[in-house]
């Protein structure tokens, strides 16, 4: 019988993934290769720890066996014997290792984030590299994500790491000019790894604490880098807002809890004020973009100790500036609750029903999980059942399924 890893184990190999390809990079200076002998590295590790157990020093493991597939790779290509030659005498210093901290630049996984957003790539190729490179995500999730096949993802990825080869990018900070052109990839990167942490897309597990985590310290040192960007003060705002609801958002065997059914006092309150306190200091910049308004919305909720004081209002006018400045259909979908909430649930269905033409949505569960809850406000049990179990049927999260599964069947009287 093969033996898996545990979860503490992968957890830490997620961790230290995009530690290991910032130090592989930064040594070999090829990218493209670089990121293929961590994959491999990886797939060692869950190979072979379980039956060998963890190694005393794991990042250090991880950086010897990516390192010795990247010298057998420049020795196996003969049309590159110059870089062959560098790379076989510097292969003469792998040796193994004992020091947790050897070759590794605390800077290393920002500086491979603003690379996987290079201007070379477009934008949605740049996400994609990013997600895989520095959110540990695997290549299905991202297909999940972008709602394409995997095999069409890896076809992305592929040619974005190529292309990133071929750009010459040195492995560094960029220049100030260069963030500012990178930033908004990058900001949509941590948003993505971070939605995927609070709620995964495929699964057994709503949610993922390594990914969501990770998310949050790497915008914290994004922030660090920008410490006056009201964009990135405000994507952080919106995590930690809300992250704070996290440890009321499953039961005790993983069950969903919608918000109106938390039990708020299980919130962290240190998260919120520290959220409130950072969007506070990104309103009272000159400009308001997305993040700063998806925080004031999580703000909304977050400041309403019961579900009956959530100002409804409040939050269907900041959809309504969020649907001028970043208009989607996801914004839409959230739009129309509000909307509900206010106006009542005609005035939602009548928003849904302009996103049954829009490709990117028109399939996806959540529009059928939202108009089977306006259903149910409305009333109309019937419909409400029919797309709480269209929606079952097409997500991938078990939490999520077994939710809608359980609202159709309250319905229905079984």
């Amino acid at each position: 019988m093969i033996q898996k890893l545990d979860s503490t184990s992968e957890s830490l190999l997620r961790e230290l993934a995009p530690q290991v390809l910032g130090v592989i990079t930064r040594r070999f200076r090829d990218f493209a290769s670089a990121e293929d002998a961590v994959q491999e590295a990886m797939i060692a590790a869950f190979t072979q720890w379980p039956q060998q157990g963890n190694p005393d020093n794991p990042r250090g493991w991880l950086i010897q066996v990516a390192s010795r597939r990247m010298v057998d790779q420049a020795r196996s290509e003969s049309a590159r014997r110059d870089r062959e030659t560098m790379v076989a005498s510097e292969a003469e210093s792998v040796k193994p290792m004992v020091d947790t901290n050897f070759d590794v630049d605390p800077d290393d996984t920002l500086v491979l984030l603003f690379m996987c957003c290079h201007v070379a790539l477009s934008s949605s190729s740049a996400i994609a590299l990013t997600l895989r490179a520095i959110g540990g995500l695997t290549t299905a999730e991202i297909a999940n994500a972008f709602l394409v096949p995997e095999a069409t993802m890896a076809q992305r990825i592929s040619r974005a790491k190529q292309s990133i080869q071929k750009s010459g990018v040195p492995f560094r900070l960029p220049s100030s000019e260069e963030r500012a052109q990178r930033l908004p990839a990058v900001l949509h990167v941590l948003y993505l790894i971070f939605n995927e942490g609070y709620a995964s897309s495929i699964g057994a597990h709503l949610q993922r604490l390594d990914l969501a985590s990770e998310a949050i310290r790497l915008t914290r040192n994004t922030k660090a880098l920008l410490p006056d960007n009201p964009e990135v003060i405000g994507l952080l705002a919106l995590m930690l807002l809300s992250d704070a609801r996290r440890a009321a958002r499953t039961g005790p065997d993983e069950e969903l809890i919608p918000l109106d059914k938390q039990d708020r006092t299980l919130w962290d309150r240190a998260q919120i004020s520290e959220g409130i306190e950072l969007l506070t200091a990104a309103l009272s910049k000159a400009s308001v973009g997305p993040y700063q308004l998806q925080a004031a919305i999580a703000a909304v909720h977050d400041e309403a100790a019961r579900v009956e004081d959530t100002d409804w209002p409040q939050i269907l006018a900041l959809y309504e500036l969020l649907n001028r400045v970043a208009p989607g259909p996801m914004v839409t979908l959230n739009h129309a609750i509000a909307a509900t909430m206010v106006h009542g649930p005609a005035k939602g269905l009548e928003l849904l029903r302009a996103l049954d033409g829009d490709p990117r949505v028109a399939g996806h569960y959540r529009l059928d999980a939202v108009r089977a809850h306006l259903f149910e406000k409305m009333g109309d049990h019937g419909a409400a059942i029919k797309h709480y179990r269209i929606a079952a049927t097409r997500t991938t999260l078990i939490p999520e399924r077994n939710y809608l599964i359980t609202q159709a069947a309250r319905l229905a009287g079984n």
